[in-house]
């Protein structure tokens, strides 16, 4: 299938606009924020990989409409990686990775639509991953040494053992016959400076991890 100038010159564009989109996405707010490397790799792997099959399916399809579009992004959305679990920000990550990859593949009629929705996911990314944007806020799974079903007693106990205001609980597992059991909590973490106006000195904070749990 021969491409006409102005069609050369879309794809080239559309090439370029995804490859500066991913750049931003992955090496401008992914890797400073969380130093995972072995995600770049995904990343950039699902993106060019999506790119170059949507993009060859557009040029082999010249009736390829949205139905096909979505039906790909449906395909590989079940991929699911067997090595470890993904938290929900990686997997965010994840799908505007394949989403850059799929708007540069296919394209649109307009050069301008397609860039101004690339734009628009990496800049809803930037703000919805930014540090600030509530910033005390926490998920943590843990283990508890005593099962207490009393969510009441239960709450109250987290709290101290966080130094924290707890703002909602699920039990996932309670085990009667060893006297433990297995929590998700939600909670805010307390404000540095109000810990230091308080005792006088500085205090670290509480600050367990999003993606995972004590154990």
């Amino acid at each position: 299938m021969s491409f006409t100038p102005e069609e050369l010159l879309m794809n080239a564009t559309l090439f370029l606009a995804d490859a500066l989109a991913i750049g931003l996405l992955v090496f401008g707010m992914f890797v400073p924020r969380h130093r995972r490397r072995d995600m770049v790799v995904a990343y950039l792997g699902v993106n060019i990989g999506v790119l170059a099959v949507s993009a060859a399916l557009a040029s082999s399809l010249t009736t390829l409409g949205a139905g096909v579009g979505l039906g790909l992004f449906g395909v590989l959305s079940i991929i699911r990686l067997r090595s470890e679990e993904l938290n929900q920000r990686e997997v965010a990550y994840y799908f505007s990775a394949l989403t850059l990859g799929l708007l540069g593949g296919l394209g649109t009629t307009s050069v301008w639509l397609t860039v101004s929705l690339m734009a628009a996911v990496v800049l809803v990314m930037y703000v919805a991953d930014h540090p600030r944007l509530l910033p005390r806020l926490r998920h943590q799974v843990m283990v508890l040494d005593r099962a207490e079903t009393d969510e009441v007693v239960l709450i109250h106990r987290l709290e101290r053992l966080l130094g924290a205001t707890v703002h909602g609980v699920s039990v996932i597992k309670v085990d009667l016959v060893n006297d433990t059991m297995v929590v998700d909590v939600r909670f805010a973490a307390p404000d540095a400076d109000a810990l230091r106006t308080a005792e006088g000195s500085p205090v670290s904070p509480v600050s367990p991890r999003s993606d995972g749990g004590a154990r």
